[in-house]
């Protein structure tokens, strides 16, 4: 029976992405600890598991280079390579080029049709040229040196009741994956006993080093028959020959068995005592995502429903009515906890991907970082962890070559030579904070100056009134830039202005602070989620609209007199500053209201920035639901959304940033 393997493409494609990132983890961590094998015996899993799984779902070329992969980490880790900077270079352009792989099957649903030769000469040359050769004879007197040890081990089991027995297995020469067949077999009788033998070794078998047939001794409390019966359980075996090992008998034969951290009693007492679960492992399923978000509409469907009821029971004193209200109100509040809970994810998912970034980077610029990552298991929704990786890269790159100076230059000002480039995030009420901040040389502000002139931002006049936050606002108009050179990193005019207009997009903010030689540090403060918010209703003539109430600072009254004009803007005194007056009536286009003596404003925030929004009147706070404008309105800046009210109305979501 033919299977198609295109229904497993998904799966397939989202299980190579997390082994590539664990394998790239392991390469940076081994980078700095090169003598750290357990990191070369990670890498070698993941390579031999993409291996298996390449090779089932017929993509050749994506098998064969994890195999070449395979044979140097083999050679690393069994000690006849020694590990240097340059077969860590082609591993990392190995792990770029499988990348660029999974994703083209991603999005094709093939496999693209290099077959990687000189990458894979390169690999088969880092083999040729740093094997030296073994002397047989050692390797014949490090098997000896296990006999007795292993032997002991079988008299010991013996002494305390149990039985030891050498099985012969022969697989079926139609097995198609054969190493599959003997880890079941392994996995059967670690079950039942303990493994103290296996020719070939354990790693061989796994790496298919073996023909169809393998020797395994074990050490069991089960019978002869019984172990026979267990074994003969399994598929695709030919031939099963289980024999009782003699001790006097066997005291010549060599065994080839690590003896390294174990201990021969605690073999036993496994074996005498039924093995527990050291820890509870957590079940986890994988849900499609369209899945989730119609999961998520649902809620909010129902979020609304109960909106329309509350606003139809205030109108009525049925008793009844209230109490059915409260309990549906319990639920949809305990369903829509569960549902943001499975669509958070924590920032590790972005966060990951940077350390192999600022390691190519310091490589490429001469630099050396020292990057520290604090609170990556911080969780947010997912629809912002897809939005917030972009942001970061520009504001990582930009750190890497403005801000952190070069070796000679940082020890000339007394710094260490190695720059501290760190990325943090942490909760704050109903918003994620994240931070990146070097101990660089800091925005030199003269500098700013100097370019905003050269570009035409601002003339010589202008220039002179502005202070050093609006000269932080210079930093993200779009094309400014401050590098003399344009390359690959930097100098595009590309970069800050593109990180403040995705982060606002999203109903954040972010902003910065720096030191001259000191350091600089971004702040970005992003909304927990996207979907669903707490917003303060107000109303503008007869239209209802909706403010999050996360870009709220309070709600004053103004007197008309306090209002003053200055070059045709309104602005009032608010808490020592001065803020513009934005009429709400006029912005949204609609026939303004009578002149009065006392005025309703929402005090809104931007950042540094504020504003007074003058309304007609408040409705009230309500958690609502955000629905999307859709194509036609998707260019219109000053809303974010719209939301369905209790009574059925629509009420457009001011987009606060496009205010300020």
């Amino acid at each position: 029976m033919d299977i198609d393997l295109k229904q497993y493409i998904g799966l397939f494609v989202e299980e190579a992405k997390e082994h590539l990132q664990s394998m790239n983890d392991a390469l940076l961590n081994l980078e700095k600890d090169k003598d750290n094998l357990s990191h070369v015996n990670e890498i070698f899993r993941g390579s031999h598991t993409l291996k298996g799984m390449s090779g089932t779902m017929g993509f050749v070329n994506m098998s064969n280079l994890t195999h070449q992969m395979e044979n140097v980490l083999d050679e690393v880790r069994n000690g006849r390579i020694s590990l240097n900077e340059k077969i860590i270079d082609i591993l990392f352009t190995c792990f770029d080029v499988l990348g660029d792989m999974v994703n083209y099957i991603a999005a094709y649903g093939q496999e693209k049709e290099s077959d990687n030769s000189e990458l894979i000469e390169e690999l088969q040359k880092v083999i040729r040229e740093n094997k030296p050769a073994e002397p047989d004879e050692q390797r014949v007197e490090e098997a000896v040196e296990f006999d007795n040890y292993v032997l002991n081990i079988i008299r010991k089991a013996k002494a305390e009741g149990l039985n030891g027995y050498k099985i012969q297995i022969n697989l079926s020469p139609s097995c198609m994956l054969k190493s599959a067949r003997a880890f079941i077999i392994f996995n059967l009788l670690e079950s039942v006993g303990n493994i103290v033998y296996s020719n070939p070794s354990a790693d061989d078998i796994e790496d298919e080093k073996f023909d169809f047939s393998f020797t395994i001794a074990v050490i069991t409390s089960l019978s002869k028959e019984e172990l026979l019966e267990k074994l003969n359980q399994v598929s695709e075996i030919e031939k099963i020959e289980v024999e009782l090992i003699d001790v006097e008998e066997n005291a010549n034969e060599v065994i080839n068995y690590d003896k390294k951290n174990t201990n021969s009693s605690q073999i036993i007492s496994e074996i005498k005592t039924p093995k527990k679960e050291s820890s509870k492992v957590g079940k986890t399923v994988r849900v499609d995502i369209d899945r989730l978000d119609n999961l998520m509409n649902l809620v909010s469907e129902l979020i609304i429903i109960k909106t329309r009821l509350e606003d139809l029971s205030s109108n009525s004193n049925m008793k009844e009515m209230e109490d059915t209200l409260e309990y549906l109100e319990r639920i949809t509040t305990s369903l829509h906890d569960s549902v943001m809970k499975v669509r958070m994810v924590p920032v590790e998912r972005v966060f990951n991907r940077f350390p192999r970034m600022v390691r190519d980077l310091s490589k490429e610029l001469n630099k050396k970082v020292n990057f520290i990552i604090h609170g990556e298991n911080t969780e947010v929704d997912r629809t912002v962890i897809d939005e917030i990786g972009d942001p970061l890269i520009h504001l990582i790159r930009n750190s890497m070559d403005h801000g952190i100076e070069k070796p000679e230059e940082r020890i000339k000002l007394g710094k260490a030579e190695e720059g501290n480039l760190t990325l943090k995030a942490y909760p704050d009420g109903n918003s994620v904070v994240i931070e990146i901040s070097d101990d660089g040389r800091g925005i030199d502000f003269e500098r700013v100056r100097e370019k905003a002139i050269e570009k035409g931002i601002y003339t010589m006049e202008e220039m002179d009134k502005l202070t050093v936050n609006d000269l932080k606002n210079v930093l993200f108009e779009p094309g400014f830039s401050t590098s003399e050179n344009v390359n690959e990193i930097s100098g595009r005019g590309v970069g800050l202005d593109v990180v403040k207009n995705k982060i606002e997009s999203i109903n954040g903010s972010v902003e910065l602070e720096t030191e001259k030689n000191k350091g600089t540090r971004f702040t970005i403060r992003i909304p927990l989620t996207l979907a669903i918010i707490e917003a303060l209703l107000v109303k503008v003539m007869d239209e209802t609209y909706a403010i999050p109430i996360s870009s709220i600072n309070e709600i004053v009254l103004i007197d008309k007199r306090d209002i003053k004009n200055l070059h045709g803007q309104d602005i009032i005194l608010y808490r020592g500053n001065t803020i513009p007056i934005v009429r709400l009536d006029r912005a949204m286009g609609l026939e303004s209201g009578a002149s009065m003596d006392e005025y309703t404003a929402v005090v809104v925030k931007k950042g540094n920035k504020q504003a007074a929004l003058i309304v007609t009147g408040l409705v009230g706070q309500q958690e609502i639901v955000i629905k999307p404008l859709g194509k036609f309105l998707s260019s219109n800046k000053m809303f974010s959304g719209a939301t369905i009210l209790g009574n059925g109305s629509i009420s457009l979501i001011i987009n606060v940033n496009s205010l300020l």
